[in-house]
C-alpha cells in the first residue's frame, strides 16, 4: 500500500461520477491523499471510511482492494461492490443521494470558517448529533463552516468527496438545543456558494429514513437522484 502523487484522470464533467463518488475522487481532484493499491484506492483511515474500485468491480479489483484494506473494513460510499462469498459483509446502511445541481447557494455572514485547532469542538459536535463519519483529518477535504453562540460551536457544515465536477456536502449537523432556527439550511447553503465560487455543483448524502433532513435539502433545491447503499466489507483471513 503507498500513498503517492497522483495525475489527476481527465473525466468528463457528468453526473455518472456520482454513481462511484469516492473512485473518482480519489482518482481525481483529491488523489494527493490517496492510498492505493493497483487498482483500489481509499481515504487515510483518519480521514474518511470510503474505499473504492473500479465498478463493476472484477476478481483483480477485489484482489487490489484485499491488499489495501489489509484486514480493515473497507466502506463503500454509496455504492453496492457485489463482494466475493469469501469477504465478510457488515449490515449496509441505506441511503439516498441528491443533486444539487440546480441550488442557489448563499453565504451567511455568521458562518465562520473552522480550522484545525476547532476540531476537538466539531468531533464533539459530531458524537452529540450523529451525522455521519467525521474523523480528525476530515477537515483537510474541504472548507467547512460553522455557526457558534456564545463562543460553542452549535451547528456545522463543509465539504468532503471531490469527483470531478462536484463536491459532496458533508457533516451537515446542529446541536438539539438550537435545532428549528434553520441553521443547517444556512450553512448548507453557505457551503454550496463556496462550492459554487469554484465552478463545482454540489451533492450530498443522507439516509433513506431520515425525511426530516430530506425535506430540508428538497426545500433548499436539492433533488434525489438515486438509493445510495453504504456497506462495509472485511478481507478474508489469510
Amino acid at each position: 500500500m503507498t500513498v503517492t502523487e497522483h495525475p489527476t484522470t481527465a473525466v468528463p464533467v457528468t453526473d455518472a461520477v456520482l454513481d462511484n463518488p469516492a473512485y473518482f475522487a480519489l482518482n481525481g481532484p483529491q488523489a494527493h491523499v490517496a492510498e492505493r493499491s493497483g487498482t483500489a484506492v481509499r481515504y487515510p483511515s483518519d480521514v474518511s471510511p470510503f474505499a473504492a474500485v473500479p465498478l463493476p468491480a472484477t476478481q483483480e479489483n477485489w484482489a487490489d482492494l484485499r491488499e489495501l484494506v489489509d484486514g480493515r473494513v473497507g466502506v463503500s460510499a454509496g455504492v453496492e461492490w457485489g463482494a466475493p462469498r469469501q469477504w465478510r459483509l457488515h449490515p449496509p446502511v441505506e441511503g439516498v443521494q441528491l443533486s444539487g445541481a440546480q441550488v442557489v447557494g448563499r453565504p451567511d455572514e455568521e458562518a465562520v470558517v473552522l480550522t484545525s485547532a476547532d476540531v476537538p469542538e466539531m468531533l464533539a459536535l459530531v458524537e452529540r448529533t450523529k451525522p455521519g463519519p467525521f474523523l480528525p483529518r476530515t477537515i483537510e477535504l474541504g472548507t467547512y463552516l460553522g455557526i457558534r453562540r456564545d463562543g460553542e460551536l452549535v451547528a456545522m457544515a463543509g465539504e468532503r468527496m471531490k469527483p470531478p465536477g462536484w463536491t459532496e456536502v458533508s457533516a451537515v449537523c446542529t446541536d438539539e438545543r438550537f435545532r428549528g432556527q434553520g441553521l443547517g439550511g444556512r450553512l448548507v447553503l453557505a457551503v454550496v456558494a463556496n462550492i459554487q465560487a469554484r465552478g463545482d455543483r454540489a451533492f450530498l448524502h443522507t439516509g433513506r429514513q431520515n425525511v426530516t433532513a430530506i425535506r430540508l435539502y428538497e426545500s433548499l433545491g436539492f433533488r434525489l437522484r438515486r438509493a445510495a447503499e453504504f456497506g462495509a466489507v472485511q478481507a478474508p483471513a489469510g
